[in-house]
């Protein structure tokens, strides 16, 4: 695939940095140009060599863009997709990295139809750490990206949409966005909600037990220490499909819990084991 004659980035954060160090390193694009909702980021991003313009307003932005990347918190994306809407050229694509997509996917496609086309997509490639001064160009090196398109997207755009986050170093995957939200509800909600709650149990415990602890606690609760704003946003967007998995693991504690205060150690060898071997089978790290 030929390189797209302007990427326009708008909201860049971890990710939409990323985006855009990536697509300059791998040649995806001629052009570069971003907007930032502050004043101060866009000056700092004027100095930054993976971007050839700065915008003032969304609407600038994506004028003449290719391919537009909607960075910003999920609660905004469908806002700046109704704003930009009117200033697309037309046929120009548009993609995303929220990471909750049925109501995004549904509204955005209605906001761009049928002057330009939504492919909504979430690349798993987020961290702890926010803003674009963290982004890297290799963070989407064989990292999954969902792909989402509704039923009624246009083959070729989805084509593209899917050969530009391949270009970025994805594993690409097409799924249905409602399927994307009960998936990433067990896989990246879940252990979010259990991280932060883990924390939030222990804050009433005496406050030196921190010091005691060992990695165990560290590296079970890395993500507790996530940008809260942002997870309150994801949380609201994708509830039901996080309240089902949550009852479900309820379910799964409340078992464990009956096996241990029965003294069911065979019960309870069995569980730690199984949760072993589907800890043992994730992929190697990229």
């Amino acid at each position: 695939m030929s390189a797209h004659a302007q990427l326009t980035i708008l909201a860049p954060g971890l990710l939409g940095g990323s985006v855009a160090r990536a697509a300059r390193a791998r040649g995806v694009a001629q052009r570069i140009v971003i907007w930032s909702r502050r004043p101060e980021t866009r000056l700092k991003l004027q100095t930054q060599p993976w971007c050839d313009a700065v915008a003032d307003s969304p609407e600038a932005a994506v004028a003449g863009a290719s391919i537009v990347v909607i960075a910003a918190p999920v609660d905004r994306i469908v806002p700046l997709l109704q704003q930009i809407a009117p200033a697309l050229p037309a046929g120009a694509l548009v993609t995303d990295v929220g990471s909750v997509k049925g109501e995004i996917a549904r509204l955005g496609g209605s906001a761009l139809h049928p002057r330009a086309h939504f492919v909504g997509a979430h690349p798993m490639a987020g961290s702890e750490k926010t803003g674009w001064e963290h982004s890297t160009a290799d963070l989407f090196e064989h990292r999954t990206c969902f792909v989402t398109p509704l039923a009624d997207c246009d083959p070729a755009a989805v084509q593209k949409v899917v050969e530009f986050w391949h270009q970025l170093g994805s594993e690409v995957v097409t799924l249905d966005p409602d399927r994307h939200d009960e998936i990433v509800a067990h896989i990246s909600h879940l252990p979010q909600v259990v991280a932060s709650t883990l924390c939030s149990f222990l804050a009433h415990k005496n406050p030196a037990w921190r010091n005691y602890a060992g990695g165990g606690l560290r590296d079970t609760t890395r993500i507790a220490g996530s940008d809260s704003h942002l997870w309150r946003s994801i949380l609201e967007q994708n509830r039901d499909e996080v309240l089902r998995a949550l009852r479900q693991f309820q379910d799964e504690l409340h078992g464990f819990q009956m096996a241990l205060s029965n003294r069911d150690y065979i019960e309870v060898a069995a569980r730690l084991e199984r949760g072993k071997a589907y800890r043992d089978q994730f992929r190697p790290r990229p």
